[in-house]
């Protein structure tokens, strides 16, 4: 069969109970938050970014409050198809995208995978390429986030030289965004954190690959209240 060029479906991991970021979380589920200033969920602007990059259909991964999300999704009109599927019983991180990604529309291709509390734009598509140029099975999006306090520079006899205000962290870290290659699924425990088995080893035989997000590409993960500050904060700075 003809494989596309882009993965045109994708899961979205919207089942954490974000204790972090209560009281916005009491009764909603936390990629139902919504943004301030834009009046829409953090998983709205998920999947119109996800349509923009050529997606056609996505799977929901639901667990806590999934009531309100998936009346959000049956009243809202959505860029793209979008089904729900409710953990019975908690199956971890890995448990839980091999279940969603079983009810992908096409087994044999690509698709992608995004926790549903990331906020971002940049290119699925040179990412989806990176992927296949590398023939990774995985291919992780990482990100450089700032560090929340101020860093100190000193000199080789201990004085102090500069103040740097929340400097880029010196490592990469996973920025919660994926290209999986079709056969990845079957690698996922059926119970279990897929970070601390599946990737591991994919690292071990260079089957996974790590894409930095570009240079100026907008990245937050919605974590706690103080992220909904700071991100309203950057859309407005940005003019909407």
């Amino acid at each position: 069969m003809h494989m596309p060029t882009y993965p045109t479906q994708a899961v979205i991991l919207a089942g954490g109970q974000g204790s972090r970021l209560r009281p916005y979380t009491d009764d909603r589920p936390k990629p139902m938050v919504e943004i301030p200033g834009t009046g829409v969920p953090i998983i709205g602007h998920q999947l119109a970014w996800l349509a923009a990059e050529g997606v056609t259909d996505v799977v929901v991964s639901c667990g806590h409050l999934a009531e309100v999300l998936q009346k959000w999704l049956e009243s809202t009109d959505l860029p793209l198809s979008v089904t729900t599927v409710v953990e019975t019983e908690p199956l971890g991180r890995g448990g839980g995208l091999k279940y969603a990604a079983a009810h992908l529309p096409h087994p044999d291709q690509p698709w992608y995978a995004t926790n549903g509390d990331i906020w971002t734009r940049f290119s699925l598509r040179d990412m989806a390429a990176f992927h296949t140029e590398r023939a990774a099975t995985a291919t992780l999006a990482l990100a450089r986030p700032r560090i929340p306090w101020g860093a100190v520079e000193t000199d080789a006899f201990g004085h102090i030289t500069d103040f740097i205000e929340s400097p880029p962290s010196p490592f990469l870290i996973n920025a919660g965004v994926y290209v999986f290659s079709a056969a990845f699924r079957d690698l996922l425990p059926d119970i279990g954190d897929h970070e601390r088995t599946t990737f591991p080893g994919l690292a071990r035989e260079r089957r996974l690959a790590g894409f930095p997000l570009p240079q100026g590409a907008y990245w937050r993960a919605i974590d706690t209240a103080k992220d909904l500050t700071e991100a309203a904060k950057e859309l407005a700075s940005q003019g909407g």
